[in-house]
Order: C-alpha cells, then sequence, then structure tokens
C-alpha cells in the first residue's frame, strides 16, 4: 500500500531533521493574499502559495497547473531540493494540500506526503505552532520532470465523451452534480462532464482525516472491475486531488487530475 499520508505524531518526531521541508498550502480567502493577521503555522512551515506562485499567471481559469519552470523556480525559493523530504498541510484539516501533493508529484518529487489532519490535528493534539514570520531560506536545486499524463485537458475531456477511453470522476457534491444547486461560480450553469461518475471529497474523509483503507472500500466498490485510467474532476482542480490521494490507496488505475475541471468544461461547452 502507498504511504501518501503522515500523523502528526510522526511528524512532530521528525520535525527539524535534515532535508524535511514542511509546506502550508492553505488556500487564501483572497488570491494572493498575504496570510491573515494572528494566522499560526507548525514551527518552520513555508507557504506553498497554489493561487499566486503556483497557478498558470496567464490562464482565465482558477489554479491551473503553471509552467515547468515558474513551478521549479517557486520550489527552489522555498528551499526545495531534490532530496528533500516536503510535508503538506492545510488550515482545514484536508483540502488543498493534496492539490499540493499532487502537483510536487506530477513535477517529479515523489518523497511528498500530506498532514493527515492538517493544522486542526497537530493543534487537537497538542503540539505547538509559532506566528507567521518571514524567515531567510536558502535556495533549493529542485529539479522538475513533469507527468503529462497526470494532467488531462479540455480537448481530452471532450472526446473521452464519446469514446469513453478514461472514466471521468467528479468530486463535487451530489447536489452541485446533479445541479440541484447553484455553482459558486455566478456565471457557472451546474450540471456534471457526460458519462461521468460522482464520488463527492467527503466521502473520503472522516473528522477532517483520510477514512482508513478498509473504509475507503465502500467508497470506491462501483469501481471494482474498472480497468480504464480515471481522471478526477471537481469544481477547479482542488477537491479533485484529496479524491485521487484516498484513491491511491486502493486503486491500481491510471490516475490523471482534468485540470479546468467543471469551470473550464462548462464555460466551454455553453
Amino acid at each position: 500500500m502507498k504511504k501518501n499520508t503522515i500523523d502528526v505524531a510522526e511528524l512532530s518526531d521528525r520535525l527539524g531533521t535534515p532535508n524535511l521541508i514542511v509546506l502550508d498550502a492553505t488556500i487564501p480567502k483572497v488570491a494572493g493574499a498575504a496570510p491573515p493577521k494572528g494566522k499560526r503555522r507548525i514551527p518552520g512551515a513555508r507557504f506553498f502559495d497554489i493561487k499566486k506562485a503556483f497557478s498558470d499567471r496567464d490562464s482565465p481559469f482558477p489554479n491551473t497547473f503553471p509552467q515547468v519552470e515558474q513551478f521549479q523556480e517557486a520550489c527552489r525559493a522555498l528551499g526545495i531540493d531534490n532530496e528533500s523530504t516536503v510535508v503538506v498541510y492545510d488550515d482545514l484539516g484536508i483540502y488543498s494540500s493534496p492539490r499540493a501533493w499532487w502537483m510536487l508529484r506530477t513535477m517529479g518529487h515523489k518523497n511528498v506526503l500530506v498532514l493527515d489532519g492538517g493544522l486542526p490535528e497537530w493543534e487537537r493534539q497538542g503540539y505547538a505552532t509559532e506566528a507567521v514570520t518571514e524567515r531567510p531560506i536558502a535556495v533549493g536545486n529542485f529539479k522538475a520532470s513533469f507527468d503529462a499524463d497526470a494532467v488531462k485537458q479540455f480537448e481530452f475531456i471532450r472526446s473521452n465523451s464519446s469514446s469513453s477511453e478514461a472514466l471521468v470522476i467528479d468530486a463535487r457534491s451530489a447536489d452541485r452534480f446533479y445541479a440541484r444547486v447553484p455553482e459558486p461560480r455566478a456565471d457557472l450553469r451546474g450540471g456534471h462532464i457526460p458519462r461521468s461518475m460522482n464520488i463527492p471529497y467527503t466521502e473520503v474523509l472522516e473528522n477532517g482525516k483520510f477514512k482508513s483503507p478498509r473504509a475507503l472500500k465502500p467508497v470506491f466498490e462501483p469501481l471494482q472491475g474498472e480497468t480504464r485510467p480515471l481522471v478526477f474532476s471537481c469544481g477547479s482542480g482542488i477537491t479533485a486531488c484529496i479524491v485521487l490521494l484516498a484513491g491511491e490507496q486502493l486503486l491500481q488505475n491510471q490516475l490523471a487530475v482534468y485540470d479546468g475541471s467543471w469551470t473550464e468544461y462548462a464555460l466551454k461547452t455553453s
């Protein structure tokens, strides 16, 4: 079974060890905003800014995977080396940290783990935090190696609606999947990609942490016998990564993310 997560006790034991880098991948409420006043972090953590440093600045869609050069430069600015062990977390428990995990993996950095339960679990168990301050960081030597098969684009998804070469799994809520409630983005129609399957990301979580492999089995039971590649989607590419990470524990399929997700698909097919 693949080890993609780390618990807070193990991280606490490893804090301060050589080559360990802890990244706060929380998504700010306003893109590019500074951390709010009074924000706390795990000691020594560095900010993995998904919305600004790690998104394509020229894309009309949110959270778009950046160019290799931009990603590599941003990782080096965080002090990430090829030999670094990276642990990512977020302030909501499990929300945006799997996106950072997936991006790093897709860019060739395999030694990356998600902190199960994130900052809430860290604080709940009584571990120390510190105020967010600026500290000098030595530039890392991270060298990106992009896995193009891990990222699917609109053209593939559109043709797949006819060919069914892959199975698209939508991580949004059932109400959004079936258009029973409006999309959060005001100009976006409701619905889902043709022939896609709904596995809401909340189904793989319990009390802000990932469910155990045993508890995940019923969630992924509809995929039993499915041999096609799986492409995970959501609203804008964030929660898709939660279900993908959970699926890695049980599934043998090739796994990818539709980066533009429903936001791109809905706007381009309206």
